[in-house]
């Protein structure tokens, strides 16, 4: 009777400590110091994407991993998956063809309209629903073309370069120049047309093409995308002929920056031919850093929560140094030396813990200062079924204050936990309750009128646009951002210890589900009043 009182409380005694040690990351400060003094160091030369110095640093982070047991999760058995970033030369046959009652002319590319250089994979699709959105702008409570309109699958168009009159172009700078995506990523719309020069940028492309190259990328040619055009007078001439309104009379407003009126287009349908033929002109390899702590239950392993930062920098000065100047490394260390430190002590943690049912996969991304390259590499070509992935949770400068402000010294901003997953955000609500000191929460960054479209500006968007709910931590920017005065000794390591708690425990949380969060797909207004903002 004893021995069995004796195994008894050795049982219970066992299980509070594997209880405390679940609830209790043992990330700390000084662990931190240390992984982030050789990541943001000189040696590292500023970990531009294709630089022997990121090679550097992605060893460090793997052999990190080994030394703690986190099991390889990259290609044919290692830490690291290759990536291949491409420069594209596009020749473009895509076309549009407006029938405005039954009057039909079609437009081809550099004839009437220009498409994006990258137009996805070969596809006809038409649009029975056109809408005029005036400025294609929502300024929050200054000024919304979306109040009360919905565009879902429909073509928007809009006018105007510079916003109705008031409109700080300054402030509004991103939200001009990325209507397009606005229209896109955050109404749904399928197809977005905009005035000559004011549609900015190719999605799917990004910066360090060789010249010769229209865009570059690391994601699939083949996958459909929005069209997106620009449109010269005689295009929109055509496609207003059938509105009461007409071009002429709209376009005269937009540049008096008056107010437009919003409208359907009745009598429009519009049939886009997307048809490129694309040439690789140039290819560079880089690597993601892939670990993976399995799971324990039988039935749940075989899915997995995503970690992730980006662990690329800017690299370093190479022409002469501006007159007073002597640092020419850009070292990187909040920017994202800060999360992929947090990185490498959240997989060493779960691996000396107690198992959770599911999965854990952590990545850290190469290439995102030059267009998210190692995410939307790895969501178009996964080393884990990526159906299989039922959640992700990004960090990228996670070290510092927000303008260096004291009064944030408690806060991290909180982005995306709830647009697809209501669940994910109350998960994430129960795991900052759960600490010692709870964190303030503040959302501002997630609405979708945020001039700095933080949503869309790191690695989890390229999850989060196939679909996987997501949570971003970041306290965003401060004065050395991207500048190279971003330096170690700048760091606040408890405040960084004290977010990779947060994310050690909503991703243990979320690891120990009896079910997958569920996809509700809410929208961004959720967090909004349900926490400290």
């Amino acid at each position: 009777m004893a021995n069995r009182r004796f195994v008894a409380i050795c049982l219970l005694v066992c299980g509070i400590v594997a209880l405390a040690l679940a609830q209790q990351s043992s990330i700390t400060a000084e662990s931190l110091r240390t992984w982030l003094t050789y990541l943001a160091s000189d040696e590292l030369e500023g970990r531009a994407t294709f630089s022997e110095g990121l090679g550097l640093a992605g060893a460090y982070i793997a052999d990190q991993l080994k030394e703690a047991g986190v099991k390889p999760g990259g290609d044919q058995g290692t830490y690291f998956q290759r990536v291949e970033v491409l420069g594209i030369k596009s020749t473009n046959h895509s076309s549009v063809t407006i029938d405005v009652n039954g009057q039909k002319r079609t437009f081809n590319d550099g004839e009437g309209v220009t498409f994006a250089r990258n137009v996805g994979g070969k596809r006809v699709f038409t649009i029975h629903e056109v809408e005029f959105a005036g400025y294609g702008l929502d300024l929050n409570q200054q000024h919304n073309d979306y109040d009360g309109l919905d565009v879902k699958g429909k073509a928007v168009v809009w006018l105007g370069p510079r916003g109705p009159r008031g409109t700080d172009e300054r402030q509004s700078g991103r939200l001009l120049r990325s209507r397009a995506a606005f229209a896109v990523d955050e109404m749904g719309a399928a197809a977005v047309i905009g005035p000559q020069a004011e549609i900015g940028g190719q999605r799917g492309g990004g910066r360090g093409a060789a010249p010769a190259a229209d865009f570059t990328t690391a994601a699939r040619l083949d996958s459909p995308l929005p069209a997106s055009v620009t449109a010269t007078d005689d295009f929109l001439e055509f496609l207003f002929s059938g509105s009461e309104i007409k071009y002429e009379a709209l376009k005269a407003k937009a540049q008096q920056q008056e107010d437009l009126p919003r409208f359907t287009l009745t009598g429009v349908t519009l049939t886009f031919n997307l048809d490129a033929d694309y040439q690789v002109v140039n290819t560079r390899y880089t690597r993601n850093v892939i670990g993976i702590v399995e799971g324990a239950d039988a039935r749940l392993k075989d899915r997995h929560v995503a970690f992730g930062a980006h662990y690329d920098h800017l690299g370093y000065l190479q022409g002469d140094l501006p007159a007073g100047r002597t640092d020419r490394i850009y070292n990187g260390a909040d920017d994202d030396g800060s999360g992929t430190a947090a990185l490498i002590g959240l997989a060493r943690t779960f691996a000396r813990a107690p198992k959770t049912k599911r999965s854990l996969i952590f990545i850290w991304h190469a290439g995102e200062e030059l267009g998210m390259h190692g995410s939307k590499y790895f969501t178009d070509h996964p080393t884990v079924p990526l159906d299989k992935i039922i959640a992700q949770l990004n960090m990228d400068m996670i070290g510092r204050n927000h303008d260096n402000l004291a009064l944030e010294s408690n806060t991290v901003y909180v982005v995306g936990s709830d647009r697809i997953s209501s669940e994910l955000h109350q998960i994430l609500l129960g795991a900052n309750a759960g600490l010692a000191k709870p964190m303030t929460l503040n959302y501002r960054l997630n609405e979708p009128t945020d001039p700095a479209r933080v949503y869309y500006r790191s690695a989890h968007y390229s999850y989060a646009a196939k679909g996987i709910p997501i949570v971003f931590f970041t306290t965003f920017l401060h004065p050395d951002y991207h500048r190279v005065t971003d330096s170690v000794e700048k760091i606040e390591f408890e405040k960084l210890a004290h977010i990779a708690q947060l994310v050690y425990e909503t991703g243990r949380r979320i690891a120990n589900l009896d079910h997958d969060p569920v996809r509700d797909f809410k929208g961004p207004h959720l967090a909004v009043g349900s926490a400290a903002n």
